[in-house]
């Protein structure tokens, strides 16, 4: 667990914390920092320009999300047209950069022309009123590129949406070329999700080491189930862990029950963020190389099984490992989680200034 200490020092090296990338709390997290950040700002007048009544950042942040199906509700004109128009806008949250890595470069191992880093950039020059046919190819409206630049710019803090874990034929995590990925040397775990993780242990892990939700005396005490509990779950995808259950740490090991309280808590925290600098289109190349850094943590210590294979509900068999994972390793990784939340909301009220000064 020295490595993971060390790695999460030099992470903060980009973040450093007075006071001690994710599911819709955390997209919620990052949109809520960026709304308070932004208060009295041109930047804020002309965001608000482009949401309708009763929209904010932190209500719109997972406006991404939730055009990949009805789980948010119903599918909104806008949303339908949206997808008609990108047919490969699952695509834009993530790249698949080895985690060995330091750099984001164009056109290198697991990068394509519609991965988070240059749709960020597309709507970053879209707001900034130099799209064209070259810098926004998928025709982004000022209102789609806003929406998008909210999300992803929390995507892009998320670990796993940048750095990949590759597993080579013979195990183990590996540095791959593009000819081993061809040739099937080496296996991509897409972003995580077919790296699996023992939920029981690790539930039992964390309850010894997080602290548990505080109480919220303003929700009602749930109903009682009408039919059978489901079994408990066995294993979580590690993608999952670092979207969702992750958050749900950091915001406990602060007694946060809400993004808004989250947020409200880190500013008056006082955290410094590194500022980037140079044209905003170019940021998001920064933040993905940040995020390899804490990439590096969230793969440290942590060791892939034997290959199996699975089939999916529509008949598709994919590859999956058992991810072995240090029995501390809710601690580390929650005050990463925290950090690059951080990181997200800061960046994206600050390329927000930078956009509309």
């Amino acid at each position: 667990m020295k490595k993971l200490a060390c790695i999460l020092a030099l992470s903060s090296a980009f973040v450093s914390l007075n006071a001690h990338a994710w599911g819709n709390d955390g997209h919620r997290a990052v949109g809520a920092i960026a709304d308070q950040l932004i208060v009295g700002s041109n930047a804020e007048k002309q965001v608000q320009a482009l949401l309708l009544p009763g929209e904010s950042l932190a209500k719109v942040a997972s406006w991404a999300d939730c055009v990949k199906g009805t789980y948010c509700g119903p599918q909104t004109e806008e949303m339908v047209a949206y997808t008609t128009a990108n047919p490969k806008h699952s695509e834009y949250h993530y790249t698949d950069v080895p985690f060995q890595l330091s750099h984001y470069q164009d056109h290198g191992v697991g990068t394509t022309d519609h991965d988070i880093v240059q749709t960020l950039k597309q709507c970053i020059a879209v707001l900034q009123g130099k799209g064209n046919a070259t810098t926004n190819p998928h025709n982004f409206t000022p209102r789609q590129a806003l929406l998008m630049l909210t999300h992803l710019t929390g995507d892009i803090a998320q670990p796993l949406h940048v750095g990949e874990g590759y597993v080579g034929k013979n195990g183990g995590f590996v540095l791959p070329t593009q000819k081993q990925l061809d040739d099937k040397e080496a296996f991509a775990t897409q972003g995580g999700n077919n790296l699996q993780l023992d939920d029981i242990k690790l539930t039992a892990n964390s309850t010894q080491q997080i602290p548990a939700a505080p109480a919220d005396d303003s929700k009602p005490a749930p109903a009682t189930p009408a039919t059978p509990a489901r079994p408990p779950q066995t294993t979580r995808a590690f993608h999952s862990y670092w979207d969702t259950t992750v958050v749900n740490y950091a915001f406990r090991r602060i007694g946060a029950r809400t993004p808004e309280q989250f947020a409200q808590m880190v500013i008056a925290g006082n955290p410094v963020v590194s500022p980037n600098s140079g044209d905003p289109v170019t940021w998001p190349y920064e933040w993905a190389d940040q995020t390899l850094v804490v990439a590096k943590l969230a793969y440290a210590d942590v060791v892939p099984g034997p290959m199996a294979q699975q089939t999916s509900k529509n008949g598709d068999v994919y590859n999956v490992w058992p991810l072995a994972i240090p029995d501390n390793y809710p601690v580390p990784s929650s005050a990463a989680a925290k950090a690059q939340l951080i990181q997200g909301g800061y960046h994206l009220a600050a390329v927000l200034k930078a956009i509309w000064p």
